[in-house]
């Protein structure tokens, strides 16, 4: 059905949107929505416009005003999906007129508008009051013969476009900014404009834009081509602490010697072995990696020095075991310590010999292998529980290296997501508009016991339960955002939270009124953290958001107590 619209039926309903706008100045956010938003003086925006008209040209200018409007409507398209999923045509499409105002950019007046989205039918004609892009142009005394609206125009072709599922081209036919008394746009159709193709051409990239986009993407792929020469690959990441740890393992690679990753499960452990030993004199032999804790413990000997045909029931033939396959390059041994006694041995004796002999068989073989070791575990409380042989601790300790939790590299997160992302999209065949300003803010403020591997795991829920065109949502990443709120950083509203994080003024004075010494406080929390964690120094530091080293000094002050690692 056809809807017809006119200015007298116009009723704006702002407050399903002002509901939606939070001031959070205590963290110095806006959000309006899930979008994160600033507030800042209309003069900022003019000495900007002055500054790129004088740097770049006015047609130039008009193009990079063009295109970040459109970026603009294209989030409040789909805002306005969400706002007012059953009602009418027109009731949805005002969305973008209202938030507009909201805004404080314009004040939009309708005074025709002819939508039908089932028929793909669309016309409107609209008059913009008070466009803060005049005010811009005239208050740097900038003179054009043409119409000057370009954010403000952008914004409403995207913002249609996406509404009505095809292209729609808007003109503004008269404009204040370049002596026209009042400002108003046509829009309709891009088949219905003869110079729709030159319009469309102010959205493309800007070709100052695309040489430096090529000449960036030539410096990358010299870059990338240095490290692969160089053996140098470590992932993602460039924070402080994992450029230490991946300079730790610079170090080291070149030479000979055995090396013990430890760190969290998910932490990427794989990912640093497998670039020491690229780096290494070995990077042109085989790689090979065996997670000790996947193979049952009867045949994890013979999956690491393999096996001749008879040894036991079901040895149909023989086989090369992970340390004949790895003979002159390296072998990636992940949770070490589920070896077995008899494995561990076996092991220490490769360590020391480079010999070995397959189950079944008493042929001596002799490999060449570099052994890289990686463990969650404490080893050296397990070599004092008797899990784990001291001597192969020893030869395997030689060069330790730490590698950072993802809570401990929290700026590497949205480059991490950057990377997931762009896999994703090209697995399964589709594009998401990315996190959402108030997922990203989610995702940083998120503990990650599960590290690298749970973000990959929820960026690919997102990835797969966001439709095409869409931003991957708070509720999206955390489907049980409820019961991780105080985690997260996020109320069961989905609001962010910051001041039920930090003690209110009347809960301070209770204290104060009741005595209780700063000392005493102290003592409590430390003594709950230690209980609620089991009395792990390392869990009670991360439930009192410090470092163990600060955690441990405290405890020491204290009463003594059994502590683990």
């Amino acid at each position: 059905m056809t809807m017809k619209y006119r200015a007298s039926e116009h009723s704006a309903q702002l407050k399903d949107l002002t509901d939606r706008v939070h001031f959070l100045g205590s963290e110095g956010k806006i959000w309006l929505d899930e979008q994160r938003m600033l507030l800042m003086q209309v003069s900022s925006m003019a000495s900007l416009r002055r500054e790129l008209i004088e740097m770049i040209g006015a047609e130039r200018a008009k193009g990079f005003f063009l295109r970040l409007g459109y970026q603009s409507g294209l989030k409040d398209a789909e805002l306005a999906r969400k706002l007012r999923p059953n009602a009418s045509d027109i009731d949805m499409f005002l969305i973008g007129p209202q938030l507009h105002s909201l805004k404080g950019m314009v004040n939009v007046r309708p005074l025709k508008m002819d939508i039908d989205i089932e028929a793909g039918k669309f016309y409107a004609d609209i008059e913009w009051i008070d466009s803060f892009e005049v005010e811009n142009h005239q208050s740097e005394q900038l003179h054009s013969d043409q119409p000057i609206c370009w954010m403000l125009l952008g914004y409403a072709i995207s913002y249609s476009s996406f509404f009505i599922g095809r292209q729609i081209i808007y003109k503004e036919v008269s404009c204040r900014g370049c002596g026209d008394k009042i400002c108003r746009i046509i829009g309709k159709p891009a088949e219905e404009w003869e110079d729709a193709d030159a319009f469309m051409r102010y959205f493309q990239s800007d070709s100052i834009l695309d040489e430096l986009h090529t000449l960036q993407l030539q410096v990358e792929n010299m870059n990338q081509r240095l490290q692969l020469d160089a053996g140098q690959f470590y992932g993602i990441g460039r924070s402080a602490v994992y450029r230490k740890t991946c300079e730790l393992i610079d170090k080291v690679a070149p030479g000979k010697a055995s090396v013990l990753l430890l760190g969290e499960t998910g932490v990427g452990k794989e990912v640093i072995a497998r670039s020491l030993h690229l780096r290494s004199e070995r990077a042109g032999g085989p790689f090979v990696a065996l997670n000790c804790a996947a193979i049952s413990p009867d045949l994890i000997e013979a999956e690491l020095f393999g096996v001749e045909k008879g040894a036991y029931t079901g040895a149909q033939q023989s086989r090369m075991g992970r340390f004949e396959r790895a003979h002159g390059g390296t072998l990636f041994l992940d949770e070490i310590i589920e070896l077995t006694p008899r494995a561990q041995a076996s092991l220490l004796r490769v360590l020391q010999e480079g010999e070995l002999e397959r189950v079944g068989d008493n042929q001596t073989r002799t490999v060449d292998v570099r052994v890289i070791g990686a463990t969650h575990e404490d080893l050296g409380q397990a070599v004092k529980e008797g899990r784990f042989r001291a001597d192969l601790y020893y030869r395997l300790n030689v060069y330790p290296v730490r590698v950072p939790a993802l809570r401990d590299r929290r700026e590497d997160i949205p480059l991490l997501i950057e990377h997931f992302l762009e896999k994703l999209h090209l697995s399964y065949q589709k594009k998401t508009l990315g996190l959402s300003d108030r997922a990203l803010e989610a995702c940083l403020r998120y503990d990650w016991p599960g590290n690298i591997r749970e973000l990959e795991n929820l960026i690919e829920r997102g990835v797969i339960i966001t439709d095409n065109n869409q931003s991957i949502s708070v509720e999206a990443l955390f489907p049980h955002q409820s019961d991780e709120a105080y985690s997260i950083g996020l109320s069961s509203e989905g609001d962010l939270i910051s001041q039920k994080l930090e003690p209110s003024d009347e809960w301070v004075s209770r204290l104060l009124d009741l005595g209780v010494s700063l000392e005493n406080m102290e003592e409590q929390l430390l003594q709950g953290a230690m209980e609620r964690a089991g009395q792990n120094v390392s869990e009670a530091a991360r439930l009192l958001g410090m470092t163990r080293p600060a955690l441990a000094y405290r405890l020491k002050k204290k009463p003594e107590q059994p502590l683990s690692t």
